[in-house]
C-alpha cells in the first residue's frame, strides 16, 4: 500500500495545509479518506479526480467532508468524468448532509456518488479488506483498519481517548493518528481529540509498527505534539502535506 497525504491540518485549513484528506493506493486501486476543506484542490496535485474508485468518509463535521462538493462540480462540469458513480463510504445520513452543503436545495448526489452507510464491522473496498471502529467524538465517527498485501494501515480519524481504536490499531504497520490537543492545556473537553501524548500511548498499547501523527490545528505547537507522543512511543513520526508512506 503507498499512502499520500493530501491534507493533515486540524479542524480546518490552515497555512501550510488543507484539512484532512488521504490517498490509500494499492494494485492501481484509489481510495480517498476524507475530503475535508481545501483538499480537493491538493488532490488534483496528486490524482486526477476521475481516477478515484471510492471514497470513504470518518463522519460528517467540516474539516472532514465539505470537500465532497468541489469534487461534484469536478464530475458534473469538467467534461473530463467518465460518468462512473463513485462509491462513498460514510456514516448514515451524509447523503443529506453532503447534498445541503453543495446546494441549498440538497438536490440529490447520486448521479456522482453511490452512497455506503457504514457501522461498527468488517467490509471490502475494492482490494481493502476493512474494518471499522466508532471512536469517542461528538459525532458518529469511524476509525477504518485496511489490510491488502499481508500489510495493515489504520487511520483515527477523530477520536479521543478509545480503547476501540487500540484494539482495530493492534498490530497494524502503520498508525495515523490524530493529535489534536496540545498536552499542556489540562482543561481541553473529554471526548474529542487526543494529545500528543495520548496518541503515542495508544500506539504503544497497540504495538503498532509506526506512528504518523496528523490533524493539528494551526494554534498548537507541532513540534510539542511530536515530543509528547514520542515519549510514549519512539517510532513517531509528524507528516506533512505531500508527504508519501509505503506501508
Amino acid at each position: 500500500m503507498k499512502l499520500t497525504v493530501v491534507g493533515c491540518c486540524g479542524s480546518g485549513p490552515g497555512p501550510d495545509s488543507p484539512a484532512s484528506c488521504y490517498l490509500v493506493e494499492h494494485d492501481g486501486y484509489r481510495l480517498v479518506l476524507d475530503l475535508g476543506n481545501g483538499s480537493f484542490g491538493a488532490l488534483q496535485r496528486v490524482v486526477d479526480p476521475g481516477s478515484v474508485d471510492a471514497v470513504f468518509l470518518s463522519h460528517l463535521h467540516a474539516d472532514h467532508c465539505l470537500d465532497v462538493a468541489p469534487f461534484v462540480v469536478w464530475h458534473r462540469y469538467s467534461g473530463r468524468s467518465t460518468g462512473t458513480v463513485v462509491p462513498l463510504y460514510a456514516p448514515v445520513g451524509a447523503e443529506r448532509r453532503l447534498a445541503v452543503a453543495y446546494d441549498v436545495d440538497g438536490d440529490a448526489l447520486t448521479d456522482v456518488f453511490d452512497f455506503v452507510p457504514v457501522g461498527p464491522g468488517a467490509l471490502t473496498i475494492g482490494p481493502f479488506e476493512v474494518e471499522l471502529a466508532r471512536t469517542a467524538h461528538p459525532i458518529e465517527t469511524y476509525a477504518i483498519r485496511l489490510t491488502a498485501g499481508g500489510r495493515s494501515l489504520v487511520y483515527t480519524g477523530d477520536t479521543g481517548p478509545c480503547d476501540r481504536v487500540v484494539e482495530l490499531a493492534r498490530g497494524a504497520d502503520l498508525f495515523l493518528a490524530e493529535a489534536a490537543h496540545p498536552d499542556s492545556d489540562p482543561d481541553q473537553p473529554p471526548g474529542l481529540h487526543l494529545t500528543g501524548r495520548q496518541a503515542g500511548e495508544h500506539a504503544a498499547a497497540a504495538a503498532v509498527g509506526r506512528l504518523l501523527l496528523t490533524h493539528v490545528p494551526p494554534w498548537v505547537d507541532r513540534i510539542g505534539q511530536l515530543a509528547a507522543a514520542s515519549e510514549a512511543f519512539a517510532e513517531t513520526e509528524l507528516v506533512s502535506c505531500g508527504a508519501t508512506y509505503q506501508v
